[in-house]
C-alpha cells in the first residue's frame, strides 16, 4: 500500500487530522468547525457555496454544521446586499473570540509538524501539496 501516493496522502492526512481533532476536542471544537471559523475570519462575507469549497466540505454537511454554529452563537447569516437570494456568513463576536482561542493550538501543531523538516523540505512540501491540490482536484 505504501507504494501508492493516494494511500500515503490519506495516511498523512489521517495522522494530522486525528492529532488536531484531539487538541480541538479539549476545547469543545471540531476540526471542521475550526476550518469554518478560520475561513470566515480571513475572508469576510462568504456565501455557503464559497465556504463549502474553501473548507473542503460538501454543502449539505456544511449546512448542518453552520446551523449548529448559528445556534451556538458562533456565526450569523446575513442576506447579501448585492443579491437577495444569497446568504453570507459572518463571525459573531463569540465566534471571533473562540477562533482566537483555538488558533494557537492549530499553529502549535503546525510548528510541531514543520519542526520535523528543514526549511527547504518545508518549502518543497508546501509547493508540492499546493500543486497537487490545484491539479488533482
Amino acid at each position: 500500500m505504501e507504494s501508492y501516493i493516494s494511500y500515503m496522502l490519506a495516511a498523512a492526512h489521517r495522522a494530522v487530522h486525528q492529532t488536531l481533532a484531539a487538541r480541538l476536542k479539549d476545547q469543545g471544537m471540531q476540526v471542521e468547525t475550526w476550518r469554518i471559523l478560520e475561513a470566515l475570519d480571513s475572508e469576510r462575507q462568504l456565501t455557503m457555496g464559497e465556504l463549502a469549497r474553501t473548507v473542503l466540505m460538501n454543502p449539505p454537511t456544511l449546512t448542518k454544521m453552520v446551523d449548529r454554529m448559528v445556534s451556538q452563537g458562533l456565526v450569523h447569516r446575513q442576506i447579501a446586499a448585492s443579491d437577495q437570494r444569497k446568504v453570507n456568513l459572518l463571525l459573531t463576536d463569540l465566534g471571533r473570540k473562540r477562533m482566537t482561542e483555538i488558533r494557537e493550538l492549530v499553529r502549535l501543531q503546525d510548528r510541531e509538524i514543520l519542526a520535523q523538516f528543514d526549511p527547504q523540505q518545508v518549502e518543497v512540501l508546501n509547493r508540492v501539496l499546493r500543486d497537487l491540490s490545484d491539479t488533482a482536484g
